[in-house]
């Protein structure tokens, strides 16, 4: 099989069209680190981690509660987490009752405590439940973090995000692998704070 120099190019534009926006992901670094630090300080007072989204970011939640319950690096300590997705039962119960919008906040409201952490996912920032989980976790004392793309869209427009870190892409399979790359750092650098309990006190960034 040959390849034209044409394809060649197609490639090369393939991993072009990534470069800005894991740059970019690279210039939060500080807002990263400041995120990953409140979640080490949750987490050290007894919290939990509660993640959500829709669609894609759906599956991205059930990872991230995975990667923190059940660590992929042995000898790493499990911390508590859940995802709102991963029951069907009650999604589809409160989709059906309350609404769509009200399928994560509905879920925080009850199974939430004040000293939990929120991340919510939204591939384009505009997922009006997403924006209501964060929104009502706020409200009732919680940490929240959103991970969004493209120009942030309502969520970044609003109050409801602690720490917002964004995929600067109109393409949602690059905020995708953005995204996945920000919460394996988000789970790294948790781990290297909450293994250091010298650094989990207030004053400390």
């Amino acid at each position: 099989m040959s390849w034209s120099s044409e394809s060649a190019d197609s490639v090369g534009a393939l991993f072009e069209r990534r470069v800005a926006p894991m740059g970019d992901l690279a210039d939060q670094a500080d807002e990263v680190a400041r995120a990953c630090h409140a979640m080490a300080v949750r987490f050290h007072e007894g919290g939990k981690l509660i993640v959500f989204g829709n669609g894609g970011p759906s599956t991205d939640a059930q990872h991230v509660a995975v990667e923190f319950v059940h660590p992929v690096i042995v000898g790493k300590r499990a911390l508590p987490a859940l995802s709102l997705t991963a029951d069907v039962a009650t999604l589809t119960g409160i989709a059906n009752r309350a609404g769509l919008a009200e399928v994560f906040a509905h879920q925080l409201r009850v199974l939430a405590e004040p000293v939990d952490i929120a991340l919510g996912i939204s591939t384009d920032g505009d997922c009006e439940n997403v924006l209501r989980g964060l929104e009502v976790a706020r409200a009732s004392g919680l940490l929240t973090v959103a991970l969004v793309g493209g120009d942030g869209g309502r969520i970044a427009g609003s109050a409801a995000a602690d720490h917002l870190l964004v995929a600067r892409s109109s393409d949602p399979r690059v905020v995708k692998e953005v995204h996945v790359t920000a919460y394996h750092v988000l789970w790294e650098l948790v781990h290297v704070f909450f293994e250091n309990p010298g650094v989990l006190t207030p004053e400390v960034a």
